[in-house]
């Protein structure tokens, strides 16, 4: 897959709720995902393996609910790399508290696929 079609491929699943269906296709089995902070409970800031990834995203939609939120880009960098920034409003299902939050991910691709994906925050 060329670089643009995979990255807007990753915009539309965002937008549209299937970027967990979409993993399968996008990303390379030994794919790295890695995290600006270490959080609570990790071990680590990466996460290594398409099922490490899917976890991650299992566990998202587990403790998280969108309320509100846009999806900008993608941001194409080259030939093997591309950015997407998304500003979300979400509640915690676990607390109910409800947070404002923006992020910027960087995506890497090689050979059709994304293989490294990093994600930059502001920790308050």
């Amino acid at each position: 897959m060329k670089l643009l079609e995979l990255a807007e491929k990753l915009v539309a699943g965002c937008r549209d709720g299937s970027d967990t269906a979409n993993l399968d296709t996008l990303y390379a089995q030994d794919a790295v995902s890695v995290e600006a902070v270490c959080m609570p409970g990790a071990e680590s800031r990466e996460t290594h393996g398409l099922e490490g990834i899917k976890g991650k995203h299992a566990w998202w939609n587990e403790n998280m609910e969108l309320l509100d939120g846009t999806i900008s880009g993608p941001f194409p960098h080259g030939e093997d790399r591309f950015a997407v920034h998304f500003a979300m409003k979400v509640r915690d299902k676990n607390s109910g508290e409800t947070t404002e939050m923006e992020e910027v991910g960087v995506y890497h691709v090689a050979n059709g696929k994304i293989v490294r994906e990093e994600f930059f925050y502001k920790m308050d």
